[in-house]
């Protein structure tokens, strides 16, 4: 007879008071911790560790969410306890929620605010390991008609050919946009490059009657909008915002 000792502790080892399923169950989804939410697709921890400390570990081991969102699939089934299934099944939860956030603009969202713009794209931005440009057309009441990656890579000014941000732009008939990009590093400080670049884009974006509204960048969980700083435009005013 095997020592139970031995054997990975699983959910059902836990009080039932403390059992991610239980609690998510009768009290709902929102109220789970992370660790309680990567806890349930775990099932089961290791020795000497339940599911919840495995669970509480991998996010401190990676960075939180967003780590484990960046971390490759063979990092994490190289972590004890983990293995190739229950990485699949951490992978493929993270895919959902990023593919649900990506679904969410054709439902029209209204973009008011930087807030706005940035709850967009942050879940899936902030994980990218290289740098990505992408323009959000709006339509004249501000909603959103669809996001367009223009490129990838390093955003240097004279890189980038600023006809190529309002191609999409002018066949969409879109009345303004607004710029956005990520730092990999985390850090959404704006470099001067950054700040060139947005001149120039705003200058274009004047010749051709399509309003540029701001220029986000993307860090770890947090933006910065350079409209707001007053970086890179004429005025300070922030879009939708009077």
């Amino acid at each position: 007879m095997k020592n139970s000792r031995m054997l990975p502790y699983r959910i059902t080892d836990l009080a039932t008071s403390d059992r991610p399923r239980e609690r998510l169950s009768t009290l709902g989804a929102e109220i789970l911790s992370n660790a309680e939410l990567i806890a349930i697709l775990l099932g089961s921890g290791v020795k000497g560790q339940n599911v919840i400390d495995l669970a509480q570990a991998l996010l401190l081991k990676f960075g939180g969410l967003s780590g484990l969102h960046k971390t490759a699939f063979d990092d994490l089934c190289n972590v004890k306890g983990i293995g190739p299934a229950k990485a699949a099944q951490l992978k493929a939860a993270i895919e959902l929620g990023r593919r649900l956030t990506a679904a969410s603009p054709e439902e029209k969202a209204v973009v008011r605010s930087p807030e706005d713009a940035a709850a967009l794209v942050m879940y899936e931005m902030g994980a990218l390991e290289v740098e990505h440009l992408k323009v959000m057309l709006l339509d004249t009441r501000n909603k959103l008609i669809r996001i367009v990656q223009v490129y990838v890579g390093s955003l240097n000014a004279s890189f980038i050919r600023v006809g190529e941000l309002f191609r999409e732009a002018v066949r969409a008939n879109a009345a303004s946009l607004i710029v956005v990009h990520n730092h990999p590093s985390g850090d959404p400080g704006p470099s001067p490059e950054d700040i060139a670049v947005t001149r120039e884009i705003v200058s274009a974006g004047s010749l051709l009657d399509i309003e540029v509204l701001d220029h986000i960048i993307i860090g770890k969980n947090r933006f910065v909008s350079l409209k707001s700083k007053g970086l890179g435009f004429a005025n300070t005013a922030v879009p939708g915002r009077t």
